[in-house]
């Protein structure tokens, strides 16, 4: 019994996932100097708004040792402000500043073009397919929340 990496689903996914986000990458890499970490914490706060360490984690999937790091990063560049709950003081709640919004609203345009142009290569037969099979698995290997969570976003 032999297994053909190259044609492991897990493994195309992975594969393609990585290149796609190499890709994006450039964008706010090369005018912001961002990581793919502080990318995706930094994205998060701009959709959510307020959110805590832990809520970024999970939404992000990331490690809480990678979104601390992207948190302290966004925080030298003064895009973002920690202020602890009044409720419970071993949370801080954190939110981007106004120079952090602005440079939010300046990104998300260029995000969206990326994305734009990476569905119009598709061509719309392809990416109607691309979208109802992602739907599919989501619906299958995500749990009920997180799926609902990603049509949504989609």
């Amino acid at each position: 019994m032999n297994l053909v990496l190259e044609e492991f689903l897990p493994y195309r996914f992975n594969r393609l996932a990585e290149t796609l986000s190499r890709n994006a990458s450039i964008a706010y890499k090369t005018e912001y100097g961002l990581s793919r970490p502080e990318w995706r914490a930094f994205a998060l706060l701009g959709q959510k708004g307020t959110m805590t360490a832990t809520e970024i984690s999970y939404y992000s999937t990331m490690h809480k040792t990678k979104v601390s790091r992207a948190i302290y990063a966004l925080e030298q560049k003064r895009w973002l402000v920690r202020e602890v709950d009044e409720n419970d003081r071993r949370l801080e709640r954190i939110t981007l500043t106004k120079q952090g919004q602005k440079a939010y609203e300046n990104l998300v345009p260029k995000m969206q073009r990326i994305e734009q142009e990476m569905i119009s290569r598709l061509g719309k037969e392809n990416s109607e397919a691309l979208f109802k099979g992602l739907a599919a698995l989501e619906e299958l290997y995500l749990d009920k929340e997180t799926a609902s969570r990603s049509r949504r976003a989609g």
